[in-house]
């Protein structure tokens, strides 16, 4: 379901500043993660846009609203864009990605009161489990409202991972919908070479999930997903949405190499980006 009336050509048009952003924040901080940011700016702009109720103002229990945990934090920058470009602070503060005594740190953290970061995400492998608890509050709480989860793939070689996979449907934890940005890649290669993950999708499934396929870089694909996924809320299962993206998305160079997962461009690379990026909303 829909929480607001936005079309496709509208949230493309913001993804583009989005991808702008994200570029000019790790060329500025001369570091950074911008292969996965870009990727998965599609899901981000979709979710916080059109698919999310959340109030920008922000409450850190957020009673009546839906919440989204970064389980993969290092792709920080394209949640400090969505989030400013959404109106939860300043889009000027980009500027201060991952600058001394900024709050928009490499990874996310509840710093100085940042609002619409509820948990730090520097060890990867954790957000399945924190939004596990915060979907079991909700119920608690007669709140009847989503929580949102989205976790890389390279992640899903750490073994928190797989306990959380056990604990939501034993307890049929079915607020939950879960997304994987499924690129192949991560920082010493892909995750082939790294570490097989195999079939994701028979994996989840036989933990308990309800799994369901897309692409996270289409968006009518993404957002029939989506819709999808949210019909199967409260049938007693979690839902996992595995999202094939590609690395670097809506910049040439950056597009299918694990040489972008944590590298910033030098200033030549930056105005080859921004070519390809059109300015939309103005910026920072």
């Amino acid at each position: 379901m829909s929480e607001n009336n936005i079309s496709t050509n509208e949230l493309k048009s913001i993804a583009s500043q989005v991808r702008r952003d994200i570029v000019r924040m790790v060329h500025g901080a001369k570091g950074g993660h911008p292969g996965g940011a870009l990727g998965c700016t599609d899901l981000f702009v979709s979710l916080y846009f059109k698919y999310m109720k959340h109030n920008k103002s922000f409450v850190m229990n957020a009673p009546g609203e839906d919440l989204f945990f970064l389980s993969n934090g290092h792709i920080s920058a394209v949640w400090y864009s969505t989030l400013a470009r959404y109106g939860y602070f300043p889009v000027k503060e980009l500027a201060s990605h991952r600058k001394i005594d900024s709050r928009l740190q490499g990874h996310p953290t509840p710093h100085e009161h940042l609002e619409g970061i509820r948990m730090a995400s520097g060890s990867l492998g954790q957000g399945l489990s924190v939004a596990i608890g915060a979907a079991q509050a909700k119920k608690l709480n007669k709140d009847n409202r989503t929580i949102y989860i989205l976790m890389g793939d390279g992640e899903l070689q750490e073994g928190q991972v797989w306990e959380a996979a056990m604990y939501a449907p034993h307890h049929k934890v079915d607020n939950l919908i879960a997304f994987i940005d499924y690129n192949g890649q991560q920082i010493d290669g892909s995750t082939n070479q790294v570490m097989n993950l195999l079939d994701l999708k028979a994996k989840w499934a036989s933990f308990g999930w309800l799994v369901l396929e897309t692409d996270g870089n289409d968006y009518e694909k993404l957002h029939t997903t989506i819709e999808e996924a949210q019909t199967q809320l409260g049938a007693q299962k979690p839902v996992m949405v595995i999202m094939k993206t590609e690395m670097g998305a809506g910049v040439d160079y950056m597009m299918g190499t694990h040489k972008w997962h944590g590298n910033a461009p030098n200033d030549e690379q930056l105005a080859k980006a921004l070519a390809q990026l059109e300015e939309t909303l103005g910026d920072y």
